[in-house]
């Protein structure tokens, strides 16, 4: 299926994505309450797999709840980062259990493609605070920043209860967040550039988490 943006128009600009009216009117509705009268009128234009097409939105949050993965992931705001958005549908696509906003409550959200319906956020109004939320739950905290003494995420064992920690993208990681993790790890690279965007690195980082994780789906998101 072509990639949607959150207007409801595909990538490329060019028609529409999703499905139109729910075939043959009202009488032929689905008697089901996960599903929404709004959208089997109008049609589903929504950036959401095939089989939560006319779902409510909390039909569809109620379901992932059922299958989230024991994976947080915390990004720290302390400059209106802009690739929080990026982090944030990332996890909502490995359904992650919650993404966590270190600092700035504010964020913009224009890069979460609307994901942020569907995916649970918690605030910590700083390091320290989200540090004792981890410990109060017994979660090991994992830096990712490719500072020196951090050690390659490639081929290292992660812990199915984890706590990712992103820094900014300007300054990586805070020398506070950096004290409270366990391990800091990196992602290697091969090329000339210093760091990767923050937001790409979130998503190798916690797609690497999946791969000793989580099961893995065919293209329509179903286990195989």
């Amino acid at each position: 299926m072509t990639a949607a943006k959150a207007d409801g128009t595909s990538a490329d600009g060019v028609g529409e994505v999703g499905v139109g009216p729910w075939p043959g009117g009202p009488d032929a509705w689905p008697d089901d309450p996960r599903y929404d009268p709004e959208l089997l009128r109008d049609g589903d234009r929504r950036n959401v797999v095939d089989r939560y097409r006319y779902w409510t939105v909390e039909a569809i949050v109620a379901d992932i709840d059922t299958r989230r993965h024991p994976l947080h992931v915390a990004i720290e705001n302390f400059a209106h980062d802009m690739n929080i958005g990026s982090v944030v549908r990332t996890a909502n696509a490995f359904a992650v259990a919650e993404v966590h906003i270190v600092g700035r409550r504010r964020w913009n959200r224009r890069g979460a493609m609307v994901t942020d319906r569907y995916q649970h956020l918690r605030h910590h109004g700083d390091v320290a605070a989200l540090l004792a939320w981890a410990a109060e739950r017994g979660l090991p905290v994992l830096g990712i920043d490719n500072v020196p003494g951090s050690v390659p995420i490639e081929g290292r064992e992660l812990p199915r209860e984890a706590l990712m920690v992103f820094g900014s993208e300007s300054t990586g990681l805070s020398a506070e967040a950096r004290a409270g993790c366990e391990a800091i790890l990196h992602i290697s690279q091969h090329g000339s550039t210093r760091s990767i965007n923050a937001g790409a690195a979130a998503a190798v980082a916690m797609h690497a988490w999946m791969l000793q994780h989580a099961r893995p789906t065919d293209s329509a998101g179903n286990p195989i």
